[in-house]
């Protein structure tokens, strides 16, 4: 007979496998994450709507009774994640400390975004908040949704990977509009006071120039001002169209890493030239957890 810790264990254990319906074959888990799916999305329809004055006067109950059901449900949602995570399939993630392991995990990246979804209503009930800033933060809820994302999940990967190019192609980007600003202030600010009257001021004209949006709305008058503006407009675009590039590279060079990996999966399955329903099972679940297409996996 089993005892309590025991009946404990497998109760979390499979807690844990509804909540990771995605690396888990549970008809069960693949529903919750449909209804949480769609409960999140109904969420950030409601927080758009509820900014509407003539909506929230008509139906400003039910948006509030929708607000407290949706919080009971994500918060239990996220007491079961931290709850089961010691679960995890992965010891190397450090997730089997009762304590530790659980700390660990509410310190992730995804973990932080479910504790941001409900944290805002929470704090109504000890502050006062400004509504509107409340509704702003309740938008945190749609990043819930990366979670379920094959493809959101490989952004994140490929903006781990490629963090440090990026950091310092925005770090060159970032004194280039400090010097831009600079000079601009320099040739400006005597015919234009008011507008490049301090570095600051001019440091909004830089960037508007850098990144090739040009609103128009301050403009350099002086000769040596236009001279600066050309230049910065030049430079500008090869250095913004930087990280996109690197993006663009790591997005690339991740898929074809997918791909590859799904291969080795389909050529191992295939060592004994038959493949096994069980064999096709795990093909389709690697082939949904890495993203790859039906045209891919052909």
């Amino acid at each position: 007979m089993l005892g309590g810790g025991s009946m404990v264990g497998i109760k979390r254990r499979r807690v844990y496998e509804i909540l990771d319906a995605g690396r888990t074959d549970s008809a069960l888990g693949r529903t919750v994450d449909i209804a949480l799916m769609t409960l999140i999305s109904l969420n950030v329809i409601a927080v758009i709507l509820e900014s509407v004055p003539t909506y929230e006067a008509a139906y400003g109950q039910f948006f509030f009774a929708f607000e407290v059901f949706s919080v009971a449900l994500f918060t239990i949602e996220y007491l079961c994640r931290v709850w089961s995570v010691v679960d995890h399939e992965d010891e190397s993630l450090g997730y089997r400390s009762p304590i530790m392991g659980r700390l660990r995990y509410m310190l992730t990246p995804m973990a932080i975004i479910d504790l941001l979804a409900i944290i805002p209503f929470y704090l109504t009930i000890f502050f006062q908040v400004d509504l509107r800033f409340l509704r702003v933060l309740r938008l945190f809820r749609i990043f819930k949704l990366t979670r379920y994302s094959s493809s959101m999940t490989l952004l994140l990967s490929v903006l781990k990977e490629e963090a440090k190019p990026i950091a310092a192609s925005m770090f060159v980007l970032i004194l280039l509009v400090i010097i831009a600003a600079s000079m601009t202030y320099l040739a400006e600010h005597t015919a234009q006071p008011d507008k490049f009257g301090t570095i600051p001021a001019a440091m909004w004209w830089a960037i508007i120039t850098m990144t090739t949006v040009g609103y128009g709305d301050v403009i350099p008058v002086t000769v040596f001002g236009k001279i600066l503006g050309a230049c910065i407009g030049i430079i500008g675009m090869g250095m913004v169209a930087l990280p996109a590039g690197l993006l663009a590279s790591g997005f690339n060079s991740a898929l074809h890493r997918r791909r590859r990996e799904y291969e080795e999966a389909v050529e191992e399955a295939l060592v004994d030239g038959v493949l096994s329903h069980a064999e096709i099972k795990q093909l389709e679940e690697a082939q949904e957890e890495l993203g790859i297409t039906a045209e891919d996996a052909m």
